[in-house]
């Protein structure tokens, strides 16, 4: 038995690096998965990359009419959600002294705000027992030059997990955060870094990690093997935030 067959999965932003990564590994374990993504040439591309049982939709998490589009579509497909992977997230380098409220709004609205109607949004659909991974950062835990708002959007991200089991508690849907540490993603290479400025030395392990890394661990959190786990932060990060 494959460890999500017959469950109906959402992955955000899944139409690139740990999201696609990680609705790849959904598939392969059973699962029937919708992903999302802003781009719609990226999107088709991820649903090639895939090849069954997923559904591409275009969204951005930051538009509620576009939420509601995306929760319409599974609802009349599948009719049920039992996995969401809140994935879909952005980040950009700016100093303090060079934030502007353009760069503050876009990342809050896309990593926060987007979040959170995201996993609202998905209650009418989600079953009894259902699991939520929220994708967090070791960025909440580590001071970064630069990254000061999107640091703040994970720590917010990761704060969502603690108060929402709570929330949840009576339909038995678990909630989780996982914060993934370095992995070399399109998103990573967007914000101008090259494979030198990766910081390995800073790894224990000696190696940034792999998007295979991070899905791995949340189709741990996805699955009944996780079933006593609730609230936590999982890192997956070679032990970098340990430190």
């Amino acid at each position: 038995m494959k460890k999500l067959e017959g469950k109906v999965a959402l992955v955000t932003g899944g139409n690139s690096g740990i999201g696609l990564t990680t609705a790849k590994h959904f598939v392969a374990e059973g699962a029937y998965v919708f992903i999302t993504g802003r781009r719609q040439a990226e999107l088709d591309a991820a649903v090639n990359a895939i090849g069954k049982n997923v559904t591409g939709v275009q969204s951005d998490v930051s538009n509620l009419a576009d939420l509601d589009r995306l929760f319409a579509t599974i609802q009349q497909a599948q009719g049920k959600l039992d996995i969401v992977f809140a994935n879909a997230g952005v980040g950009e380098f700016v100093p303090l002294g060079s934030i502007t409220e353009e760069h503050f709004d876009t990342t809050f609205n896309i990593n926060v705000k987007g979040l959170l109607f995201t996993v609202q949004k998905a209650l009418p659909l989600l079953s009894e027992g259902a699991s939520i991974i929220l994708n967090a950062s070791v960025a909440s835990m580590t001071g970064i030059p630069a990254l000061s708002v999107y640091s703040a959007t994970k720590a917010a991200v990761r704060s969502f997990a603690r108060s929402w089991i709570l929330d949840l508690k009576d339909h038995q849907i678990r909630v989780n955060a996982i914060s993934p540490g370095v992995v070399p993603t399109p998103s990573y290479y967007r914000l101008g870094l090259s494979d030198e400025q990766f910081p390995v030395s800073a790894i224990p392990l000696g190696r940034v990690g792999t998007t295979d890394d991070i899905a791995k661990a949340v189709v741990f959190l996805a699955s009944d093997d996780s079933s006593f786990v609730n609230g936590i932060e999982l890192f997956v990060d070679g032990g970098m935030a340990q430190i």
